[in-house]
């Protein structure tokens, strides 16, 4: 594994701004970083039960990803199976997490976690299977070992 240096947030209203300006498509896209996509992740399963995750981020996210001109396609923009795992690594961090913990913190913290790493999906699966079009386009399973 590469080495570990999240970016890391120092407040609760700086998650909550790239958070709701992914919902409202106003982040500016130099801000939708990896660290970004977590924190906006935890943002939205802790703080906005309105939000349906499992059916509405993909939209969320392609939504986004056109709003700064970006496309979804076969080779860029929206990716299902990462979307999926990372959303499965979160939610398997926030069930060992301290949920009193202010906002910034706990994101910090996963960002810090094995969850958090840009390569942990890379754990479960070959870079071959992630990085293919199959992958991107459809949530298919991991060919190196069982998700946590």
């Amino acid at each position: 594994m590469t080495e570990h240096s999240p970016r890391l947030f120092t407040s609760d209203a700086q998650v909550e701004r790239i958070s709701e300006g992914l919902l409202a498509r106003t982040l500016p896209h130099a801000d939708w970083t990896h660290e970004a996509h977590l924190a906006a992740t935890t943002y939205l399963l802790l703080r906005r039960p309105d939000v349906d995750l499992d059916t509405q981020l993909p939209d969320i996210i392609r939504s986004y990803n056109e709003s700064v001109g970006g496309v979804n396609s076969d080779t860029e923009g929206y990716h299902e199976t990462i979307t999926r795992v990372f959303l499965h690594g979160v939610r398997l961090f926030l069930a060992e997490a301290d949920a009193s913990e202010p906002l910034h913190d706990l994101v910090n913290d996963l960002l810090r976690s094995p969850m958090g790493r840009r390569d942990w999906p890379l754990r479960y699966y070959s870079r071959e299977r992630l990085f293919s079009v199959e992958a991107r386009r459809d949530r298919i399973g991991p060919d190196l070992g069982a998700l946590p």
